[in-house]
């Protein structure tokens, strides 16, 4: 296969808009497959995990290799759900355009604007397909002023419907596309259709000339295009994201399917041919418990077995194994791929996001695939003591396949949290370690990490003295404690005079009171922003020793620390929250008064869209990914980081004392 004769396609768009029924439709139009498989039965090509079969959507990219004509087209079949976004960015670097599906019903939706959003700040031109046009309430012409509207005059229909339903009319070429079951006609556009053909294919004509100076120059002179010049005009005007042309289907019936297929091959971009060095970006990992394949995109040169190409990343220099051609969860072995094609090589110890080469030089290395922060946390914990090491290392193998979602092991709050894009994605995260490792996982609210702080000044003394036969142990200190803000870790001074506590003890003391305020008094979190002072004390010339004397700062801190106004600090978080207009006064009420925040500011953002920034307690965001979804209809997004701990409300405090001594009761 020559890289002319490459086409690599993401299908994206919201959950249910028909990406997985078309792939499977293509599949069956063009001979890969002799039996159409439904996503509701559980049967299609992409949706092959038992996850995906059970839910019924689409968790992760598969890939449909589609021959058509001279021509291959790689079809990733993208997740539309937002909890598996990153699966869909990962796609995008693979591709050289994005068709972004919305059905004929529900038009353009959140899930479709996210990912027109996606493709932009990828620079990866964009078409759009207005699926399901035979479901009943289905409106193709509708949905397609609505995207006129949203994205202006570069929108252009290159199929749509013929007003029986049985097929779909080419407006560039000017002929119609009638299917019946994996069989589809062409043939002369229908007289009822001819009117309104007419006038779409000159709207088509203005479009595609106004993508180059010379066709704008053609058109003026005759207001006509010829064919040539059209399919010129929309392959020059996508690939510069000012033409996006718009495709009519009914996967369930098949209609268009061969149709959309055909514009794939004449308008999008093939890969850039580039001879050497080799270079493959790995965009997509395969990992279960049979094995595992790395997907890799060849960006230039050609890939074969045996060769050995270096990992930039690890600094390794591995030789290949198998190559394979992936059709959903099928593999077909392949001597090499050239530049431009995608391939599957199997047991290689290497990670999505890899650039891996024959050259010497580190400046082929491509960039990271960028991934929006996981906001959403939840503490996991096997539901059978002492399987911890299970659910780490069952974790750590789909995170190879999801480097989407995060874990930390927290050793302050003694908790193993998850942060993932939201509870869908955990969810199938707890299942998958259910069936594949065979460990069952309970999800739990992922503590705080408070702290706690004195606000008052006092004095504290602390006296060890043990006798129990032969030497003992004798410490005895004074202790001025108070607070400071010069930095979080306690600062330790010493104003001892006439030596009544040798300097050799100093460091004990210094000791005792930093292991001391790893606990606070109150709620057993840890205690910042301490100055403690030792000024006096004595000692025993025998008896005294560095045990003595540690201890009895740690009896000092017992004393004192309680007497000081101790408080409990909140962990504060710098918000910014994305949303439609629409929804700023929604927004900001719940902040205001839900979150416990305070409002800093807003600015305008894309069209449409406002940025609020705002403080707000980090307790109060573990649910956010959620409720903004809700209170936006999915549209909403947001970053919290934290930026600085604050005295709690009293309210707040009585309740983290409470869940504190509740803890330490279990």
């Amino acid at each position: 296969m020559e890289t002319k004769n490459i086409r690599n396609i993401a299908l994206l768009g919201h959950g249910n808009s028909g990406k997985t029924s078309f792939a499977e439709s293509a599949l069956y139009v063009t001979g890969a497959i002799d039996r159409m498989g439904k996503v509701a039965d559980g049967n299609t090509v992409c949706d092959y995990d038992a996850e995906e079969i059970s839910r019924q959507i689409s968790i992760a990219t598969a890939i449909a290799p589609i021959k058509f004509g001279a021509c291959k087209i790689n079809v990733l079949d993208t997740p539309g759900f937002f909890d598996f976004a990153g699966d869909l960015l990962c796609a995008i670097r693979a591709v050289e355009a994005g068709l972004i599906f919305c059905t004929a019903k529900d038009g353009l939706s959140v899930g479709a604007e996210r990912c027109w959003k996606y493709l932009k700040g990828a620079n990866v031109p964009a078409m759009f397909c207005i699926s399901k046009t035979n479901e009943e309430h289905g409106d193709y012409f509708k949905v397609l002023e609505q995207l006129k509207a949203k994205y202006g005059s570069i929108v252009c229909p290159v199929t749509v419907p013929t007003s029986d339903g049985t097929g779909v009319i080419d407006l560039v070429h000017n002929v119609c596309y009638t299917t019946n079951g994996a069989k589809t006609v062409k043939g002369a556009v229908p007289a009822a259709d001819a009117g309104k053909v007419e006038d779409l294919r000159a709207e088509l004509m203005e479009t595609a000339a106004g993508a180059t100076e010379e066709l704008m120059e053609k058109f003026f002179e005759t207001m006509e295009l010829e064919e040539a010049d059209i399919v010129e005009g929309i392959k020059a005007g996508i690939k510069e994201r000012n033409v996006v042309p718009v495709f009519a289907s009914d996967a369930i019936t098949n209609t268009g399917t061969e149709a959309v297929l055909q514009g794939i091959v004449d308008y999008c971009p093939a890969p850039e041919e580039k001879a050497a060095p080799v270079v493959g970006f790995v965009f997509k990992t395969i990992s279960d418990k049979f094995g595992k394949f790395s997907l890799v995109k060849v960006m230039s040169g050609s890939i074969a077995g045996g060769i050995s190409l270096r990992n930039i990343r690890a600094s390794s220099n591995d030789k290949l194994g198998r190559l394979y051609t992936m059709t959903g969860k099928k593999n077909a072995e392949v001597d090499g791929a050239c530049c431009g094609d995608i391939v599957a090589i199997g047991k290689m110890d290497w990670k999505t996001g890899d650039t891996v080469t024959d050259s010497k030089d580190d400046d082929v290395e491509l960039p990271a695939i960028e991934i929006p922060e996981p906001m959403y946390s939840m503490a996991i914990a096997p539901k059978t003591k002492g399987q911890d090491d299970k659910v780490a290392a069952g974790l750590s193998k789909l995170n190879e396949e999801d480097i989407s979602f995060t874990l930390v092991n927290n050793a302050e709050t003694h908790q193993m949290v998850i942060y993932g894009a939201g509870d869908i994605q955990i969810g199938v995260l707890c299942s998958k370690l259910k069936n594949l490792y065979n460990v069952e996982t309970e999800l739990l609210p992922a503590r705080v990490a408070y702290r706690e702080k004195i606000k008052g000044k006092v004095e504290a003394h602390g006296r060890h003295k043990k006798q129990s036969g032969g030497s003992g142990q004798f410490g005895d200190v004074w202790i001025r404690f108070e607070p400071q803000e010069e930095q979080d870790d306690m600062i330790f001074a010493e104003e001892v005079f006439g030596g009544s506590v040798p300097k050799n003890f100093f460091p004990s003391v210094e000791k005792g009171l930093r292991n001391a305020v790893v606990k606070g008094v109150l709620a057993g979190y840890p205690l910042v922003g301490l100055k403690a002072t030792l000024y006096d004390g004595s000692y025993h010339p025998v008896d005294s020793n560095d045990m003595a004397f540690q201890t009895a700062a740690r009896l000092a801190y017992q004393d004192g620390i309680p007497k000081a106004k101790p408080t409990i600090l909140e962990p504060i978080g710098q918000l910014f929250v994305t949303i439609p207009d629409e929804f700023q006064g929604a927004i900001i009420g719940d902040i205001n008064s839900k979150r416990r925040g305070t409002m800093m500011g807003s600015m305008p953002a894309d069209e449409g869209y406002t940025t609020i920034e705002a403080e707000v307690p980090m307790a109060e965001m573990s649910t956010y990914t959620i409720d903004l979804r809700s209170m936006t209809q999915g549209a909403g997004t947001f970053t919290c980081k934290f930026v600085r701990y604050q005295e709690a409300p009293g309210n707040v405090q009585e309740k983290v004392i409470a869940e504190a001594k509740a803890n330490e009761e279990e």
